[in-house]
């Protein structure tokens, strides 16, 4: 099967293009390299933005089966900052890759949601059906991107699958610019920088591993979970005064953070219930927290000895 996979050069979307690839499938990226960074020279990725209008003639001539669709403005301060620019990426974005996976005849699209869609939910975990209350742009252009999916699917019989992601974190995840607070805080202990929690530290968020992650997409371009959202992450909470305490194990460095003031806008509690996706689509997270970042940690300390001494100064 061949693959179109947007978003290839990034965290999660290199990742998934090894999974397609060990699977026996042919991929093809597209990536703007605005802040994927993992280049590699085994697969072909065209450098583009996704609302190139260029792309639907490009992938009509390719006729890819499947479209996997990562690439997105993943920042939630900066969404805030420049609408404009979170919905011409996230939004028109996703109407183009649409677009170009319909001029291509393919099959189906995967397409990467976030668990920012559900806003402050009424319980935790929250289920794939819960109310979608968007309350950052970043969010609401996820929400926009899933009304394109279901529109295109009624109009044109485009198949889909949502997958609406807990917070992921592993290796080739960076602390640079909107980084998840595993990779900042891993990064920080590494180097003995010092680190920060903001608010009281009982903030909590669901933890799951990007290879878990890329096992999902990678059920998902199947036949299996058409038409439907799953959510991708482990049920579990974790606070973010624990999640300090396991990285400083993984690390080896002291568990001894600094607390700043609560930044406004950040929720204060997430987790997704997976149990749809495991009935659907025979997913549920493998990795223990401890081991996750253990991993991480690991491939973070090789990523600094491998970079040049000036570099390491801080």
């Amino acid at each position: 099967m061949l693959v179109l996979v947007t978003g290839a050069a990034g965290f999660i979307g290199s990742h998934l293009v090894d999974r397609l690839l060990a699977d026996g499938h042919r991929v093809v990226g597209v990536d703007d390299f605005s802040s994927g960074r993992n280049a590699r020279t085994d697969v072909e990725i065209w450098r583009m933005d996704v609302a190139d209008p260029a792309l639907p003639g490009r992938v009509a001539a390719l006729r890819p089966e499947v479209v996997c669709h990562l690439a997105a403005q993943v920042s939630v301060r900066a969404s805030v900052a420049d609408p404009l620019h979170d919905a011409r990426v996230n939004a028109l974005g996703t109407a183009n890759v649409l677009e170009a996976a319909r001029a291509g005849g393919a099959r189906k699209v995967v397409f990467a949601s976030s668990c920012a869609v559900y806003g402050v939910p009424d319980a935790l975990p929250v289920p794939p059906d819960a109310e979608l209350r968007p309350a950052s742009p970043y969010a609401a252009s996820k929400v926009t991107g899933e009304v394109y999916l279901r529109t295109y699917r009624a109009l044109h019989g485009l198949d889909y699958t949502i997958l609406t992601l807990a917070n992921v974190y592993g290796p080739r995840q960076t602390p640079d610019g909107e980084a998840g607070v595993v990779s900042i805080f891993t990064d920080a202990l590494l180097a003995g920088r010092p680190t920060r929690v903001f608010g009281d530290g009982t903030q909590t968020r669901d933890y799951v591993y990007v290879l878990d992650v890329v096992d999902a997409f990678a059920r998902a371009t199947g036949e299996a979970g058409g038409g439907g959202r799953f959510n991708v992450g482990t049920g579990v909470q974790t606070t973010d005064r624990e999640l300090h305490t396991l990285v400083a194990e993984a690390v080896g460095a002291p568990d001894d953070p600094a607390f700043a003031p609560p930044r406004p806008g950040d929720l204060p509690a997430m987790a997704v219930d997976p149990a749809a996706t495991e009935q659907a689509l025979g997913w549920r997270a493998r990795v223990p927290l401890r081991e996750g970042l253990a991993a991480t940690a690991a491939w973070a300390r090789e990523r600094a000895a491998a970079q040049p001494p000036e570099a390491r100064i801080t």
